[in-house]
């Protein structure tokens, strides 16, 4: 039926950690895939090149920023002896020193993680002459041409076979923080911080607009998140195929797990992580700004940026309405933090919205909610000022601790609510906050997630030995200070609602705060329950029992298994859909959380959602 088999729910402990109840270990796929319907064909090394020279053109060959380019060359020449490889950025780049002019406003201060989002093209960091010139060079040449780099498709070219080398955010992290330097840039021992910075503002916002623009005209796509000489080659009917496919079906991005100075050891058990690791503070299960989608192509399983879907399939992923008031970005964002065992998280506070558009050009906050998977006896919640709070003595005191100072005594002037699993806190932006040690939280909040103003880290230092980073006079400029005990208990707190119930179901409402933009409902259920996407994409986890099903009423869909703890997206598109206890989970109560775009739900037929017939 499913794609994925069913796991048997087991008692796990950690020992020596009283604070900690046994939970069970979940069968969570960590290499989820999406399967692209037909016939196609991939192609790696020598073989992948030989099919993209197969024929009498000029091959372009343009990758996004982080792709070894040596590499890439060194593989292109070695499978095609015959042909001239060409390095657009070295041929026709400006000068770095030229593009950090051109680029200084985005990166502002020398703030190590703020700045602004850039709205450059990648032609700002071309001459044109150059390429120009490339061109007559191309064409005036006695031997085949290949044309390699980022920007290697704004070569004016009257013909030629176009292929996008691609790659996912994580993966480009990861080789930063091996050394790896930002693009054409010599800051390969620069913080990572910075790093990310550059790629955040300016990097990836201009290589997606670029790459964007040559969707409907690519003729191949590279995956080169592994080995250069592994990398897999499918054509761009197999991609436009594979990205429709993830837009007409519920589907899952693929995780990645992350350390931290506060991490736990839930998802370690849970998840079944590597077991020698210090701990994992992170999973982000549904970023797709940053996640990876795999394509099973004839059984070939190829990696690409998640992002690509949300560029290609818009509509039919998001809804018409949502699509209308976001654009081509997914709003809606599902992460795990985990304190068991671990320690607190910052205390902090998100931008409002007129303060994130005004600073950073970004044009919606990160409104969020805190969903307790599990926790511990002793677990709390920080959230909110405790009332009385004298605003000008709580900024001094942490700005006397973010010098070094002191201690700051975040009980003296924060609320701290006993956290309980299933509890759902509300976290409205401007709104100080907190998850305490021995919790697991799953985080579900609107996108934009770098955006936190950190005012106490609690004495510690980054796993890179560097105070991490602090913004009280950011974050002072942000909290709502009549958000206290009060308000918080009447606002924030035990606001489940039930909404309705039938044979074997219970509907809740848990949030979020009618100033967030994201409505959540919880499903109870021991049979099947009835959903409808209403023209606006959907996101669940399945917060409770080891396994379900979604399924369509209709057989749009095959049947789609999701295991405890896994996040999983169903596009706008879909329509109906039902969800009921499958294997393990059968004859168990289950419970789903599901999110979506408050205010964008419509009862607009099909077609108009871009639902395929």
């Amino acid at each position: 039926m499913g794609r994925r088999r069913a796991g048997n729910v087991i008692k796990t402990a950690f020992p020596d950690r009283k604070s900690m109840s046994p939970f069970p270990a979940s069968s969570y796929d960590k290499f989820p895939t999406v399967t692209v319907p037909g016939h196609h064909q991939a192609w790696t090394g020598h073989a992948a090149w030989q099919e993209a020279a197969r024929a009498d053109k000029p091959v372009v060959v343009d990758t996004y920023p982080g792709v070894r380019l040596d590499e890439l060359k060194a593989s292109i020449a070695e499978a095609l002896p015959g042909h001239r490889i060409l390095d657009v950025e070295d041929l026709a780049a400006l000068p770095i020193a030229d593009i950090d002019a051109l680029i200084a406003a985005n990166l502002l201060t020398d703030d190590r993680v703020f700045g602004v989002l850039s709205h450059h093209t990648l032609a700002d960091f071309y001459d044109a002459g150059r390429l120009a010139g490339l061109a007559t060079r191309v064409s005036a040449s006695d031997v085949p041409v290949v044309l390699v780099g980022w920007g290697a498709a704004l070569v004016p070219l009257p013909e030629r076979t176009l292929v996008l080398a691609d790659m996912a955010r994580w993966e480009l992290q990861q080789r930063q923080r091996a050394g790896a330097p930002n693009w054409r840039c010599h800051n390969t021992n620069e913080d990572n911080l910075r790093k990310y910075k550059r790629s955040f503002f300016v990097e990836w916002r201009v290589a997606d607009r670029h790459k964007r623009q040559m969707f409907p005209a690519v003729d191949y796509v590279l995956d080169t998140n592994r080995s250069i000489a592994g990398a897999t080659l499918i054509t761009g009917e197999t991609f436009h195929r594979g990205m429709a496919a993830a837009a007409a079906a519920p589907f899952r991005v693929v995780p990645f797990f992350d350390p931290g100075v506060w991490g736990g050891q839930w998802m370690k058990k849970v998840i079944g992580l590597d077991a020698e690791a210090d701990n994992y503070a992170w999973c982000f299960d549904c970023v797709p700004e940053e996640n990876s989608i795999l394509l099973d192509v004839g059984g070939q399983v190829v990696e690409l940026p998640s992002l690509n879907v949300v560029f290609t399939q818009p509509a039919a992923l998001l809804g018409p309405q949502t699509f209308a008031r976001f654009g081509a970005e997914f709003p809606i964002r599902f992460d795990f933090l985990d304190t068991m065992g671990g320690g607190n998280l910052s205390l902090q506070v998100h931008p409002l919205t007129d303060y994130i558009q005004d600073r950073f050009g970004m044009h919606y906050t990160q409104d969020e909610s805190y969903y307790l998977l599990d926790a511990g006896p002793d677990a709390v919640v920080y959230l909110g000022l405790k009332s009385g709070t004298d605003p000008a003595a709580m900024v001094r005191a942490l700005k006397e601790a973010s010098d070094g100072g002191t201690h700051f005594p975040a009980e003296d002037y924060v609320n701290a609510f006993p956290a309980r699993k299933h509890d759902h806190f509300s976290i409205p932006a401007g709104t100080v906050h907190a998850s305490g040690a021995n919790s697991m939280v799953l985080e579900i909040s609107a996108t934009p997630y770098i955006f936190t103003f950190k005012m106490w880290d609690w004495d510690r230092v980054g796993l890179d030995g560097r105070p991490r980073p602090i913004h009280v006079d950011h974050a002072s400029r942000n909290i709502q200070w009549d958000r206290d005990t009060v308000w918080v208990k009447e606002q924030l707190l035990d606001q489940v609602e039930e909404l309705g119930s039938g044979p074997g179901w219970t509907e809740e409402r848990t949030g979020l705060h009618e100033l967030e933009f994201i409505e959540v409902r919880r499903h109870w259920f021991t049979g099947t329950v009835e959903h409808h996407t209403r023209g606006t994409v959907n996101v669940l986890n399945l917060v409770e029992g080891p396994e379900a099903v979604v399924e369509s009423p209709d057989g749009r869909f095959e049947p789609f298994v999701v295991n405890y703890a896994e996040t999983f997206i169903i596009p706008a598109a879909v329509g109906a859909y039902t969800i009921r206890p499958h294997g393990a989970g059968t004859g168990q109560k289950l419970a789903t959380v599901k999110a979506y775009v408050r205010g964008t739900e419509t009862d607009l037929p099909a077609r108009v959602v871009g639902r395929p017939a």
